[in-house]
């Protein structure tokens, strides 16, 4: 007889439960699936056989991240071989609800593993009514577990992403391809809209941001004078082109347009400017994005192209995983799944077409350079994904390749076998790697000095503070020590004054109020009494 457990991951713990009758639940599943929404009665059908709770919130994440990348935790292998019954006339068998983990299962505790059926049925009446089943869960703790886990294991997913740094070079194509249908639009409507005013200007510019940056220069035709050739050459960078806007302004057949209009026009085409200056800033941050993520693609096929191919696969990870015939046809799903079930000729190329190669191959020969630039484009994308010092030695290799290839076609020059170029670009890309690590082992240590210097400017100037407030504190108890000798001269230079009789009686008063606040006074103040003995005997005589 089989024994059926089902294990259910939860976020407070692992369960296994213990499923009664199951050749009659196999046999009847609509039942099963009515009685799942029934505590009673799936309370009879299901029992708890052990409980293993997670010990931490980094314990659980541990143990779902394990299970999210079907490896089995030494947590869950500990839990499974205690509280499983291995051995016996019952043979026991697993239900889990992920294929991948139950085959990591069955490789790792050699267990006959369940998935799908009656054990899907069953894990959902265990998810609904889990914290029933669990005595001492309640149903406010148990999402609070839920919660506390999701967070956690979001955050460490996006801080450990590996595809960070794609997503940037994602973003930004997109954005890319944005701002050139945005300006292309744009730029269209002031031609639109100028024209009304200065029809003849679209033809000699035909550029549209030349025609936005002329429309903003001008304004009002009519106010249009020799002044204003030397900013428009600028502008144009012709002196031909400036004098026919001159000429064709002053027999313009274009109406009269108010000044609120030519107010308006100017600044719609101020935003077109900008927009279109920081399409360019954009093109050079993707350039150097490309040039630290992708640099073997980026110069094997170039920077927008290579990243057009990136943000379709999803990743670079994802494009290095796919073959050549995929990447070959990326970007032209609609056209190969038409010609599938049309029976039609499928698709030669699909993003890669925008690449140079291509154009210039004559026409009998496209799709043979395609199928070789995919073929090259797979391997620069998988040594970029997986090189820990990325260089573009690899990719500059492979593309001359591609020129040989060309080349080939056209004269019927044989082209170098593709192990002696490799045997080359692994030499060449050695010695970059190596330059490479010294910069920045170099690096490193420039930025340790500056750190340590740091630090010891922060204590020096703690220390120097530390001395300052000391020596103040020493200079105070100084001055006070300081006090009593002066008093101690002052009332040795008043004695002889007192001998001749000239002590007025303030003094007196002042040298009581001065033995009174200082202690030292007090000490020498038994050389009074000799001088008052002295006037008593000048009394006597």
């Amino acid at each position: 007889m089989v024994l059926l457990h089902v294990l259910f991951e939860h976020a407070a713990g692992y369960a296994l439960f213990v499923v009664k009758e199951v050749e009659e639940i196999g046999m009847l599943l609509p039942q099963v699936e009515d009685c799942v929404l029934n505590i009673g009665k799936f309370n009879g059908m299901v029992s708890l056989a052990a409980f293993f709770p997670f010990k931490s919130a980094q314990a659980a994440l541990d143990n779902i991240n394990a299970i999210s990348e079907g490896v089995v935790h030494a947590d869950l292998k500990l839990f499974l071989e205690t509280n499983l019954p291995i051995g016996g006339k019952k043979k026991a068998m697993l239900g889990v609800g992920d294929a991948k983990i139950g085959g990591a299962l069955q490789e790792e505790l050699g267990l006959a593993i369940q998935t799908g059926g009656v054990v899907a049925e069953i894990l959902r009446g265990v998810r609904l009514h889990f914290h029933s089943l669990v005595k001492g869960l309640t149903a406010q703790a148990a999402s609070k577990a839920q919660l506390g886990l999701g967070h956690s294991y979001s955050r460490a997913k996006v801080k450990f992403n590996v595809n960070r740094s794609d997503n940037m070079i994602i973003q930004s194509i997109a954005l890319l391809d944005q701002l050139d249908k945005d300006i292309n639009t744009f730029s269209m409507r002031v031609r639109e809209w100028y024209g009304y005013h200065f029809p003849e200007l679209i033809k000699i510019v035909t550029d549209n941001s030349t025609y936005c940056k002329m429309a903003q220069l001008i304004g009002n035709r009519k106010e249009l004078s020799e002044e204003s050739l030397e900013s428009m050459e600028e502008v144009v960078m012709d002196s031909a082109k400036a004098q026919s806007i001159l000429e064709a302004s002053r027999s313009s057949m274009g109406m009269d347009i108010s000044p609120i209009d030519l107010i308006n026009i100017e600044r719609f085409s101020n935003r077109v400017v900008s927009l279109a200056a920081y399409r360019l800033e954009l093109q050079e941050y993707l350039h150097s994005k490309m040039g630290q993520v992708a640099p073997n693609l980026a110069a094997l096929i170039g920077d927008v192209v290579g990243a057009r191919l990136i943000s379709h696969a999803g990743s670079l990870t994802n494009l290095a995983k796919y073959p050549a015939s995929t990447v070959q046809i990326l970007g032209a799903e609609k056209a190969l799944f038409r010609a599938l079930k049309t029976r039609g000729n499928t698709p030669k190329y699909g993003l890669i077409f925008h690449s140079t190669f291509i154009g210039r191959a004559a026409a009998k020969n496209k799709g043979r350079i395609s199928r070789y630039l995919a073929n090259k484009c797979t391997i620069a994308s998988r040594i970029d994904a997986f090189s820990d010092v990325p260089t573009c030695v690899f990719g500059d290799k492979l593309r001359d390749q591609v020129e040989e290839r060309l080349s080939f076609y056209e004269t019927g020059e044989a082209p170098r076998k593709n192990l002696d170029v490799m045997k080359e670009a692994v030499i060449q890309a050695g010695e970059v790697a190596a330059e490479i690590k010294i910069k920045l082992a170099k690096k490193e240590k420039k930025r340790r000095k500056r750190e340590k210097k740091l630090a010891a400017l922060s204590t020096g100037d703690g220390e120097e503070e530390a001395g300052d407030a000391e020596a103040t504190e020493n200079g105070k108890v100084k001055k006070k020590k300081k006090k009593p000798a002066t008093e101690a001269v002052q009332m040795e230079e008043e004695a002889p004054a007192a001998e001749n009789g000239d002590t007025p009686a303030k003094k007196k008063k002042k040298r009581k109020s001065e033995a009174m606040e200082v202690e030292p006074v007090a000490e020498e103040a038994p050389e009074t009494p000799p001088t008052e003995k002295k006037k008593k005997r000048k009394k006597k005589d």
